[in-house]
């Protein structure tokens, strides 16, 4: 990202009550924290939001966004990827609720689902972990 940008940013930033700011593009991430202080605010390192390796050799899927995690759409009574499900790469697994937004939270791999991480309706940050899956 181009430093004459990023000072942009901090300064527009810096003349809200927005404490936290990050933008995400093709192999740039850049976190600003605003602490009230003004200028200049600092950067820090984020999450990586990329599947995890987790204990026995499965994996989580982890949130790509700040939102509210759902098992199951909000119109159905059954979650779309209960516990022992089997799935493929790309089947979704959950929704996250950005506003009225459902975007999908999709299987890194094939795997069976083997836990839930966080309950139903749960706020969650980026990178957060939410589903583990085991694989085949």
């Amino acid at each position: 990202m181009n430093p004459d940008r990023i000072e942009t940013i901090s300064a527009w930033l810096a003349a809200t009550d927005i404490g936290l700011l990050e933008l995400r593009g093709p192999g740039t991430r850049l976190r600003l924290r605003n602490d009230g202080g003004g200028l200049p605010l600092r950067g820090e390192p984020i999450a990586d939001a990329s599947p995890a390796a987790a204990p026995g050799g499965s994996v989580t899927a982890n949130a790509a966004s700040v939102g509210v995690f759902l098992h199951r759409h909000p119109l159905r009574e059954t979650a779309l990827a209960p516990i022992g499900t089997r799935v493929v790469a790309g089947q979704p697994l959950g929704l996250l609720q950005v506003g009225a937004l459902l975007l999908p939270l999709c299987a890194p791999r094939a795997g069976t689902v083997t836990g839930l991480r966080v309950a139903h309706g749960t706020a969650v940050g980026y990178g957060t972990p939410l589903v583990e899956l085991a694989p085949l």
